[in-house]
């Protein structure tokens, strides 16, 4: 764990301290808190760029302003349309990207991230983006959750949520997979969701309207339930398994 600047040094201190990182030493990698923000890096000289959670500036804000709103297909997905917007459970968090999609369209967002590294980075970029003008608002409805989601959804209590969303890590072939840099820097930290049929049965169980899968467009559909639809891109593919019709005011 490594502070950019002298007076982050506190900050980064504590960071390292609730994540059981050391301030310092040799590793493949560093996170790194710095004006921007916590950040994760790949040491050395062939290693992209760091990432960070950014809800204000750059693709993420890019798309919130020109990415289509309710007509995105993630939109479609989890049943945004006229006077509906679901409370929606986004299980596999990651960085945060489709969540915020959903919840600059009005819906209320729980999320689960189970990856403490990514977890971090996620909570200190909510965190950040809160005291935006335009984005506070937005992710005002995004709560996040740290932790296994099979054991979450589980163990759920109060009012279960609409829609789950679910975008598990799934096994690559070859390097191909790896060409972006946040999933070169993830696959050591988090690997494939080899247990993507548990948290599917999970999402079943507790969904009371849909629980939707994003997948890469050829991949098989995940082990167990059979979705009633999906929705085609051209790289992503959403499996939907339907439970309940929504409904507006509902």
């Amino acid at each position: 764990m490594d502070a950019l600047a002298p007076h982050l040094a506190a900050d980064a201190a504590a960071w390292a301290a609730r994540l059981g990182l050391p301030q310092a030493g040799e590793s493949e990698f560093a996170l790194q808190l710095g004006d921007a923000g916590l950040q994760l890096v790949e040491l050395g000289p062939q290693a992209p760029g760091p990432v960070r959670v950014d809800f204000v500036e750059g693709a993420v804000a890019h798309r919130r302003l020109f990415g289509g709103g309710a007509g995105q297909m993630i939109a479609k997905a989890v049943g945004v349309q006229s006077g509906i917007r679901p409370r929606v459970l986004d299980a596999t968090a990651g960085l945060g990207r489709d969540a915020f999609v959903l919840a600059s369209l009005g819906c209320s967002m729980t999320l689960i991230e189970r990856q403490p590294l990514i977890a971090a980075l996620l909570e200190e970029g909510l965190a950040r983006a809160a005291g935006d003008a335009e984005v506070g608002a937005i992710v005002a409805r995004m709560r996040l959750l740290t932790g296994n989601a099979i054991d979450l959804l589980r163990a759920w209590e109060g009012e279960p949520p609409q829609v789950i969303y679910l975008d598990p890590m799934f096994p690559h072939r070859d390097k191909s997979a790896l060409v972006k840099k946040e999933m070169r820097l993830f696959r050591p930290f988090v690997g494939d969701d080899l247990d993507a049929p548990a948290l599917l049965d999970a999402a079943m169980k507790l969904a009371s309207h849909r629980v939707v899968v994003k997948r890469p467009r050829k991949a098989p559909t995940i082990d167990g339930n059979k979705p009633g639809y999906a929705l085609e891109g051209k790289s992503s593919r959403y499996d939907i398994y339907p439970k309940k019709k929504l409904e507006a005011g509902a």
